[in-house]
């Protein structure tokens, strides 16, 4: 009966620190070189929202011009992308062709511009489909560059 008491004070004991450490993560922990890489790339924005993602990297949200912003950071300061959300009829007209020929039955919940450490320039359209909606990656020039 003692062994699992002490078992038990030590599983307490370990819980209750182990949601201690993820709590002060939760709260913005965000590593100095992360906020200087988002202030090397955005120097006019000064007050970011941070949140971590479930990769472990660091999210910027913030406005520029009116239009919301996130700018995503590897924990080692390393811009990885930035996207912002846009209108279906602002996509440029060959990205507009392709899904009308291609995509046209479905129905699209979300497109964005991104920019890219690793893929450059692109736009993300997301297509609802049932259980997990679909992403398509278009060049600005109509090009599918992942599905």
């Amino acid at each position: 009966m003692k062994t699992l008491k002490t078992t038990i004070e030590t599983f307490a004991f370990l819980t209750f620190f182990a949601v201690l450490f993820n709590c002060t993560q939760a709260k913005g922990q965000v590593p100095e070189n992360v906020k200087q890489a988002f202030t090397d790339k955005y120097p006019n924005e000064t007050n970011p929202d941070w949140e971590t993602d479930a990769h472990g990297n660091f999210e910027a949200h913030f406005k520029k011009d009116g239009e919301k912003y996130r700018a995503d950071f590897s924990a080692n300061g390393q811009w990885i992308e930035t996207e912002s959300s846009i209108k279906k009829d602002e996509l440029p007209k060959a990205i507009r062709s392709v899904i009308k020929d291609k995509y046209d039955s479905e129905e699209i919940t979300e497109v964005e511009y991104v920019q890219s450490a690793t893929k450059g320039e692109f736009y993300d359209v997301e297509f609802k489909q049932k259980g997990k909606n679909k992403d398509v990656e278009f060049r600005a020039n109509g090009q599918i560059i992942n599905q």
